[in-house]
């Protein structure tokens, strides 16, 4: 799919936001991500409700990815627009994470799963959330920055180990087991979510990337980095996608993205 780009402003001193979008089938059968956002081209609904984007990654050899993957957008889409703007929006957007897990599984009986990572901007400042693998990247003054950190049986043994100060935690990478998810979108009483409790300020400047594991798991960090570096939210999608073609990985995932570039 060619990348998508749109650009909203709201007022003279405020921030505008450019927003494009990826998305490929890879070598897979058929799409299991999901993508939505909400807002973009709007300035006075930004200014009224905040920017919001979101990514899903349906899970792969369960039942259905596509239809937990879509279920999990749809409705976190709706939560977005219905939320009470007089509230936290951290909390609101925890919370509508836990719904949304709670009707994946309604819909799928428990037997499929989506990850999930999203964002709200609200008054140039960032509320976001994760849950399982993708990827929720920053570049800001040239650094490259991962704000979510995954939930899979490999992460949870490194913090364990590094707490323990027992062991070198990388003893445990490559072990066939190490990227089960310990969270996803559907699994019975989910409640670990990372998500922030009060806003990270954003600056002109500052860009954005929410991707599944197909691309945060495939392009090393140089190269996201590179690709965010390209200007135009449209140039670092296509950058992303051309180096994700030049990898060629014979079982290249689906792959999906959500760029923001903030600019003032």
């Amino acid at each position: 799919m060619k990348a998508k780009d749109g650009t909203s402003g709201m007022r003279e001193n405020d921030l505008h936001y450019h927003v494009a979008n990826l998305q490929g089938i890879g070598a897979r059968q058929r799409q299991e991500d999901s993508f939505t956002v909400a807002n973009a081209f709007d300035p006075e609904k930004i200014r009224e409700q905040g920017l919001f984007f979101a990514v899903c990654d349906g899970m792969g050899g369960m039942k259905d990815g596509a239809l937990a993957s879509q279920t999990a957008v749809a409705f976190l889409r709706n939560s977005f627009l219905s939320m009470d703007r007089s509230e936290d929006p951290a909390w609101q957007l925890k919370e509508s994470v836990l719904a949304a897990s709670a009707e994946v599984e309604a819909v799928i009986g428990g037997d499929g799963g989506s990850t999930v990572v999203a964002g709200i901007i609200c008054r140039e400042g960032l509320y976001f959330v994760s849950v399982g693998d993708s990827f929720f990247y920053l570049l800001r003054d040239e650094s490259l920055y991962r704000l979510n950190r995954e939930q899979n049986v490999c992460h949870r043994h490194y913090m364990e180990v590094i707490r323990d100060g027992s062991a070198d935690p990388s003893d445990y990478q490559d072990r066939e087991e190490a990227g089960a998810l310990t969270a996803f979108l559907g699994m019975e009483g989910l409640d670990d979510v990372d998500y922030s409790v009060r806003p990270l300020p954003l600056k002109s400047g500052d860009v954005l990337c929410a991707c599944s594991d197909g691309v945060g798991g495939v392009l090393m960090e140089d190269d996201v980095k590179k690709a965010m570096e390209q200007g135009s939210a449209q140039d670092i999608c296509g950058y992303m996608e051309r180096r994700l073609a030049e990898y060629a990985r014979p079982n290249q995932d689906n792959y999906t993205a959500v760029v923001v570039v903030c600019e003032s």
